[in-house]
């Protein structure tokens, strides 16, 4: 899972970061794999860590499954999941804002300014429980 996440944000995206963060012992983590090989990874952050709400992040897919839907897949399961952690809760994510409309498929809204974050411009979204009641 750590390779992952360092082959594709730290050396694919260029940045300079401590993926490391110290969170991941107390998060629940999505592994996706394909034919014995890990492809896809979320981590479930609780709330109160990285935010008020539970959050979703680490969202990731390796680049040779990327453009086959697997994010997609990977992020509906996700959903499914944090629905059973957490049940009744908003999600708030810190998102990469280029993906700012891949995440509004999942029901998740602009909930800040962009900033940076690591040299990557970032925004927090937020998926209301409520939202997902009415959808």
């Amino acid at each position: 899972m750590f390779q992952l996440r360092s082959a594709v944000f730290v050396v694919e995206q260029n940045c300079v970061f401590l993926d490391l963060d110290g969170v991941d012992p107390q998060c629940w983590h999505l592994l996706g794999y394909k034919d014995a090989e890990l492809v896809a990874c979320a981590r479930f952050v609780p709330p109160g860590v990285k935010f008020a709400e539970p959050s979703i992040g680490r969202v990731i897919t390796a680049g040779g499954v990327r453009r086959t839907g697997l994010g997609r897949v990977l992020m509906a399961e996700a959903m499914r999941r944090a629905a059973k952690l957490w049940p009744g809760r908003d999600i708030r994510i810190g998102a990469q804002a280029h993906l700012e409309k891949f995440y509004n498929e999942f029901g998740f809204v602009k909930a800040s300014e962009p900033y940076d974050e690591d040299g990557i411009l970032h925004i927090e979204m937020l998926r209301a429980e409520r939202e997902k009641s009415n959808a």
